[in-house]
């Protein structure tokens, strides 16, 4: 059995996001999200499952220290509002989520560098699971 500070989270990423996160970071450099990309299962948008995060994705996520519940839509930077609940992939939570199943445990670092931690309780919007490959 392993521990969750151990071993890191499987990603699976649309092959379309995974070209779209390729080409977004052909333009500004991130370490995590590089990372992330490289290490990914990728499947075609039509065969992801429903209960994993993809972009555009709607999720409500409960905090591990604080037990509070969130809704957040993963986007790109250009559309973050993070006072509305949209949050850039680039934001450490975006790039935590990106990837995981409900059930999952997302980690991310806080700007000082503290660890955080949130379950992903539910999809409430997928774009894929409604039959939207190219959002």
């Amino acid at each position: 059995m392993h521990t969750p500070n151990t071993v890191r989270p499987e990603r699976l990423l649309t092959a379309l996001d995974h070209r779209r996160l390729s080409k977004l970071l052909e333009a500004q450099s991130h370490e995590t999200l590089q990372a992330l990309l490289d290490g990914a299962d990728l499947v075609d948008s039509r065969q992801v499952p429903p209960n994993v995060v993809t972009m555009y994705s709607q999720v409500e996520i409960v905090g591990v220290q604080t037990g509070r519940r969130h809704r957040l839509t993963l986007c790109y930077p250009h559309d973050a509002e993070p006072s509305v609940g949209f949050v850039s992939v680039l934001s450490p939570v975006g790039t935590g989520l990106l990837g995981l199943p409900v059930g999952s445990l997302a980690r991310w670092q806080t700007p000082n560098r503290d660890e955080a931690a949130a379950e992903i309780d539910a999809i409430l919007f997928q774009p894929e699971a409604s039959g939207d490959y190219t959002l």
